[in-house]
């Protein structure tokens, strides 16, 4: 076999929007050996304030000198701001870090997912929970068949952060943030995830949408706090799952949970060190430790066992391997625009079965 030379590329990147997960991307960036060329906020005031905890070079005034100084731009803004921001970023032949949702319809991610595509760059989209060696661990031992043939999926994805109706952002603004709020923000995380460990697709979708807070902060409220949701697989599965973000003291519980005829498994986000096996004879529970996992997750084991990984750490993974997309490898398990568009055309589903109350095909 020839040896290929990998050639390693500058990552000066820009980041635009500096609030929490402006910071996260900030951290990943240098983690990943990247520079911060500079950062743009909601005003250059809000950003020059960010800008030394960033560690950021400069401050840009507009999106133009962004583009001028880096070669990846990282689109942490408001959701409706996500398109015009990532096409500018692509025709510039940037390459894209863009936050999930992609964007507020999925005709608009089919755009940008195909002007990522006809530009030849690498766009991809924060699915960071398959960054956790211990989902890697699970998708390994689905694929290779020792849970058996699939049957049932179920979970949920409950958060409290909305529980009072003086809790506010703007992502219950649906100008801003999408039709779907909750399922949007957080409830694509869950479907991502089940897919990416399964291999296998939500075909059908059966939903039913609650906001418990009609009224927040004096203002009408048109975007869902609850969805519940029964789904069916094109390979066979059925399933349900729950999202919330006014489920009083849940933090950010995503529970995925995955039977099949030999066995059981289930990762639970806030405990991901670990994960769940179930059998009909004994059950177990299987710490991480990189000296005994699939390949796969052991490269995402980035300490030995017994020192704790989490979020933050799945995020540096991801930038990581977007670089690594970027020197031209092909990391497994890479979360690209086409996932951001898979998404939304879960979402477009899910918000109309919950119009209907009926069931809703999920277009491929």
């Amino acid at each position: 076999m020839a040896h290929v030379t990998i050639t390693r590329q500058d990552y000066r990147a820009a980041v635009i929007g500096t609030g929490f997960m402006g910071r996260v991307h900030a951290r990943a960036i240098a983690v990943a050996g990247g520079s911060l060329a500079g950062i743009a906020g909601s005003t250059p005031e809000r950003a020059r304030e960010a800008a030394a905890d960033l560690r950021a070079e400069t401050v840009f005034d507009d999106l133009d000198a962004a583009l001028d100084a880096a070669n990846v731009v990282h689109v942490c803004v408001p959701n409706h701001l996500h398109a015009p921001i990532a096409l500018a970023a692509i025709a510039a032949g940037k390459h894209v870090v863009c936050e999930k949702p992609l964007a507020t319809d999925a005709e608009t991610a089919r755009a940008m997912t195909e002007a990522a595509q006809a530009a030849g760059v690498v766009a991809t989209v924060p699915f960071v929970y398959r960054f956790h060696p211990m989902v890697r661990e699970a998708r390994a031992r689905v694929a290779s068949g020792r849970i058996g043939r699939l049957t049932l999926a179920h979970g949920s994805y409950l958060q409290d952060w909305l529980l009072r109706p003086g809790d506010d952002n703007w992502r219950v603004d649906a100008e801003k943030g999408g039709a779907l709020r909750a399922f949007g923000d957080i409830g694509s995380h869950w479907c991502d995830l089940l897919e990416f460990v399964s291999g296998d697709r939500i075909a059908a979708v059966n939903a039913q949408l609650a906001t418990a807070n009609r009224r927040r902060s004096g203002r009408d409220v048109a975007t869902e706090d609850i969805v519940t949701l029964q789904f069916a697989t094109a390979g066979g599965m059925v399933g349900s799952t729950v999202i919330s973000q006014v489920s009083a003291g849940r933090k950010n519980r995503l529970l995925l949970e995955i039977s099949g005829t030999e066995a059981t498994i289930a990762f639970d986000q806030e405990q991901p060190e670990t994960l769940w096996l179930g059998g009909r004879d004994q059950n177990a529970i299987l710490m991480r430790d990189p000296e005994h996992l699939h390949p796969d997750a052991a490269r995402l084991a980035r300490v030995p066992a017994g020192h704790a990984q989490g979020y933050q750490d799945c995020f540096d993974a991801f930038v990581a391997d977007t670089r690594a997309a970027i020197d031209g490898q092909a990391p497994d398990g890479l979360p690209t625009f086409a996932d951001g568009l898979r998404a939304a055309r879960i979402a477009e589903a899910v918000f109309a079965s919950g119009r209907t109350r009926d069931w809703a095909e999920v277009p491929e």
